[in-house]
């Protein structure tokens, strides 16, 4: 699954993507490279708007390392001319090809908003919002001169509490306002139990660090991280005016009422299991998990007042949340919230609290040297607050219905080979594949861009009101998700922006989902032979439809209900050569003597080999009905295939980075994605002349389809 990233976290990153995945950061096994080592010393670019894309083909031997042997390290072998000649910037915490793309993108929409922000007439109601954000939003000298001072209403808000039965109301507009998690989480989703309803679901949050592993890890890492932390929360209580010692008490506040919150919480594979997360109630059991917090006028704010159908997906943490409610002071709660507003509003105050909130949550934790510029910021921004807006303009430029008609034959083949695979199975029930086959024929393919545009035309945005204009925006959004409440399913809606460097497959809603963003060279290449396209974006489409039989997609039906369809057998089966993978991923070191977490990673590599197949077995069909021709650059059409499967992959990260990835990130790193990938294919070895024994042609391959 690809999940979209939080938007403090996306202006901390501005601009990192993911690779085929958690668009946050790319992330690299290897130790630092020489290139990646001496990234942060390289100078800066100049950067100019973009009125279309520069062009990368999908097979880039540029980008090889052909003095490497393929059989002994496929990916230093696809991709050491990548690292070695693309060194990490300066303000990002790694480099790969998909975050290269995501900036060629950023700036082709930076010359879409940087015209609209200065045009004064003949826009559309939609052009109007995302220019005058953009203008507000690269409005530094407006910003610095300001300072703080915009933030004040919502800590007025805080100071406003005369008791705790105060916070109720208040939470629920501060969540409001900053889009964020602030004690704990609550929005909207499908039902487990019964997709076509949404409901609202409770759950864990309220933690500033990027986990809870990050507040209970006793290495000594851990324990640096976490003082550093104390230490730039109580410079962001004084940079609102506290004292020192006020501040570092305060400090002290904020991290034990969230190192409690942290103890109650899920950990990241726990997450993972939607048995663990499905706990249907009723108001009254939500209000006996936490007594000391009224419910009544929380929902009332948010709109929802009368509403009686919830999922609470951490009942624990909600215990743990009811502690701190009754054991804290008022004093206590309101600053664990002056934080949490400082912390949401920093990127879009003056420099002193961008600095300050860079330099813990992206010089500290990830390793990045340098804050991003203000556009790329702000490209960021609008994308992810009127992202709809934005990707009409972007369509238009980019996502013709040529290139849409391509994705989907290529889709369609790729079902097709799922179908086939899905018969063909020895070790499935015939009880079995009926089901699986009808939820293969149930998923829905959204290529490009959604059919129906969303409306942003109720939203206020002001060329002079940047912070307001964030805020104004998570109202919005959020009172637009909680509407869904006790309404008919959208099956229509996208969880992406067109624009965006990435692809989904959702569970619930049984779609797969490929932005415009995604379906542009280097990743699809129109121009290019169909080898390292289907490598590429046909496995890339083969991932997704995969996750749908992963080892959590498998738990939900065709009409995305949490419903076991499969027989004891074939279960017991499925997971035993998933422990295959488990046991392999887990043996690969991410960085220092961190391993990879293959019980957190293992519904990614299932995708990464499904996808594998099935895009081979589509490409087989394809090259059949059209023979490519028997060497292109010197390179047969299989070998041509794998590299292509493998360069999109090539990446250089930070080691602190590495170590974050490690800890939160459902993905294996780029390398293992390669190496660990091919090693378990007969196909690449008889491709590359790989003789068994080596590193990429083990004696023993793992086999799920």
């Amino acid at each position: 699954m690809r999940p979209t990233r939080h938007l403090l976290a996306a202006l901390v990153a501005a601009g990192t993507t993911g690779l085929l995945a958690d668009p946050s950061a790319a992330q690299d096994a290897a130790p630092p490279s020489a290139a990646s080592s001496a990234a942060a010393a390289a100078p800066r670019a100049p950067e100019t708007p973009l009125t279309s894309f520069p062009y990368t083909p999908v097979l880039d031997t540029s980008a090889m390392d052909t003095s490497a042997d393929a059989c002994v390290d496929f990916y230093q072998y696809t991709c050491g001319g990548w690292q070695k000649n693309n060194p990490i910037p300066p303000d990002q915490a790694s480099w790969d090809v998909y975050a290269k793309m995501a900036q060629d993108n950023k700036r082709v929409l930076w010359g879409i908003l940087d015209q609209l922000a200065g045009q004064a007439e003949g826009r559309s109601v939609a052009q109007q919002k995302i220019g005058d954000a953009f203008a507000a939003c690269t409005d530094e000298g407006r910003a610095e001169a300001l300072g703080a001072q915009p933030m004040q209403p919502l800590l007025d808000l805080v100071a406003g509490m005369k008791t705790k039965k105060d916070l109720p109301a208040t939470l629920a507009a501060l969540q409001l306002a900053t889009g964020d998690d602030l004690l704990f989480s609550f929005s909207s989703a499908q039902d487990y139990g019964d997709s076509t309803r949404v409901i609202a679901f409770a759950s864990q949050g309220g933690l500033g660090m990027p986990d809870r592993d990050y507040y209970l890890k006793t290495d000594a890492k851990s324990r640096e991280l976490r003082a550093a932390y104390v230490a730039h929360v109580a410079r962001m209580f004084a940079l609102m005016g506290d004292s020192a010692a006020d501040a570092q008490r305060e400090a002290g506040v904020v991290m034990a009422i969230e190192t409690a919150l942290a103890k109650g919480s899920l950990t990241r594979v726990e997450q993972r299991d939607p048995q663990k997360l499905n706990h249907p109630s009723n108001g009254r059991g939500l209000q006996a998990l936490t007594p000391a917090f009224d419910w009544q006028p929380y929902l009332k704010t948010l709109g929802l007042a009368g509403n009686d159908r919830y999922n609470v997906t951490a009942p624990k943490f909600y215990r743990a949340l009811d502690a701190q409610l009754r054991g804290r002071s008022l004093a206590e709660l309101k600053t664990y919230l002056r934080w949490h507003v400082a912390h949401a509003s920093a990127p879009f105050l003056s420099s002193a609290f961008v600095n300050e909130n860079f330099g813990y949550f992206s010089k500290t934790l990830r390793g990045v040297p340098e804050l991003a510029p203000r556009w790329r910021r702000c490209v960021a921004l609008v994308d992810n607050q009127i992202g709809e807006a934005l990707g009409q303009e972007f369509v238009k430029l980019t996502f013709g219905p040529e290139l849409k008609a391509k994705t989907q034959h290529m889709t369609t083949q790729i079902e097709q080979a799922m179908e086939s695979e899905i018969k063909g199975l020895d070790w499935m029930s015939a009880t079995t594949k009926v089901k699986a086959l009808e939820k293969l024929h149930g998923i829905v393919n959204k290529i490009g861009y959604p059919d129906k545009w969303r409306d942003y035309s109720a939203l206020e945005i002001r060329r002079d009101d940047l912070l307001s204009n964030v805020e104004r925006g998570n109202r919005f959004e959020t009172r637009r998700e909680l509407a869904k409440i006790g309404k008919p399913l959208d099956r229509g809606e996208w969880g992406m922006t067109p624009p965006t460097v990435n692809a989904y497959y959702d569970p619930q809603m049984n779609d797969i989902n490929f932005p415009a963003g995604v379906l542009q060279p280097p990743l699809f290449d129109a121009r290019l032979d169909d080898a390292p396209n289907y490598g590429n974006t046909g496995g890339t489409i083969g991932h997704e439809l995969t996750h749908g039989f992963d080892d959590e997609g498998r738990q939900f039906d065709a009409a995305g209900n949490l419903k076991n369809w499969w027989t004891k057998k074939d279960a017991a089966e499925f997971d035993k050569r998933t422990q295959c993978l488990t046991d392999q991923y887990g043996g690969y070191v991410v960085v220092d003597d961190i391993h990879i977490n293959s019980k957190l990673t293992l519904g990614e590599d299932l995708a990464d080999f499904g996808g594998l197949v099935l895009a081979l077995i589509a490409y087989r069909a394809e090259a059949a009905a059209n023979p490519p021709p028997a060497l292109k650059d010197g390179f047969t059409p299989d070998q041509r295939f794998f590299i292509g499967m493998a360069q999109w992959a090539c990446a250089n990260t930070r080691p602190e980075d590495m170590r974050l990835r490690a800890a939160t990130d459902p993905h294996s790193p780029p390398k293992y994605r390669v190496n660990g990938l091919v090693a378990n294919f007969k196909e690449f070895q008889t491709a590359f002349a790989c003789k068994t024994g080596q590193p990429m042609a083990p004696a023993k391959r793992c086999k799920i389809w």
